[in-house]
């Protein structure tokens, strides 16, 4: 086994944002603590990153509450090689929601809605995710064939399982890890909480986002292999993939640095378990056009 994989050619970036501020106000940037994201961030600021890296596929994920980002994400999405997924907003209490995606996927880049997002991390309600209101309306994003994409904290890990238990037909990815706390160092509850949710099958889960858990300006690889060597443990690699969590990343690393990163912890792996959390499983998941892999 190569003991420092170079990371490889045909990698999916299964996390990423795009934003233009006068179309869609980011209210939760901070432009004080989060200068550095305090700008717009277009495909082609994207492009030369993912070149650079062997990122050839990427889904884009929504960032505020709106449906029309998520039409402009899509039309992003129809102008671009580069982005094959989408993964937009809905209103989940809205009584025509079925109607909602199908206006979605009748409108430009439509075809490349790949999964939906709410932003679960925001809800005060410790009950969100067990309202049978809510279940009823991720049941209709999975009889859709989409993907339920769980943003959430550390605290709402054992919802989400519930939630993944009582909806056995629909696809969940959980983003970030569910953001172990990585800065405060105890990681007991989350390795616990983690691992009954990855006890549902039907839930995958991304390497995206730690960077910006830990201490944004003295993080190192060894402070996130704890957090990575667990998800492994629990998920294994068929059911993790990649992202960059770009430009939110910036906030803590660059986007080479990240690969190069997430490289280093999977040295342990083989390369077809590499591949599979480089593309593999996005691809499976997401259902995403397949490409040629060189790892």
């Amino acid at each position: 086994m190569d003991p420092h994989p170079h990371p490889p050619v045909g990698i999916v970036d299964a996390h990423h944002h795009l934003w233009n501020r006068a179309r869609h106000r980011q209210h939760w940037i901070d432009p004080h603590t989060m200068a550095a994201i305090d700008a717009d961030f277009e495909p082609s600021d994207l492009a030369p990153l993912a070149a650079t890296a062997g990122v050839t596929q990427t889904v884009v994920v929504q960032a505020v509450s709106s449906e029309a980002e998520t039409v402009d994400l899509l039309r992003a999405a129809a102008d671009s090689k580069l982005i094959r997924g989408v993964v937009g907003w809905v209103d989940l209490r809205a009584e025509d929601l079925s109607d909602r995606i199908d206006r979605l996927r009748a409108s430009a880049g439509g075809d490349r809605l790949v999964g939906i997002r709410h932003l679960v991390q925001s809800e005060t309600d410790p009950t969100f995710l067990d309202q049978a209101d809510i279940r009823r309306a991720i049941s209709a994003v999975a009889a859709a064939g989409l993907v339920f994409d769980l943003v959430i904290r550390e605290h709402q890990l054992p919802a989400a399982a519930r939630l993944a238990a009582a909806l056995p037909q629909a696809r969940f990815v959980l983003d970030h890890l569910g953001k172990p706390p990585l800065a405060r160092g105890d990681l007991r509850e989350w390795m616990r909480d983690l691992s009954t949710l990855a006890g549902q099958p039907n839930v995958s889960a991304k390497l995206s986002g730690l960077a910006t858990e830990a201490n944004w300006s003295s993080w190192t690889p060894a402070d996130l292999r704890p957090a990575v060597t667990h998800a492994l443990e629990v998920f294994g690699p068929g059911r993790l993939m990649f992202g960059s969590d770009w430009p939110v990343c910036l906030l803590a690393t660059m986007y080479q640095r990240w690969i190069e990163t997430v490289s280093e912890l999977l040295t342990p792996c083989d390369e077809q378990q590499r591949h599979e959390i480089w593309c593999g499983t996005a691809r499976r998941v997401y259902r995403l056009e397949s490409e040629v892999w060189s790892g």
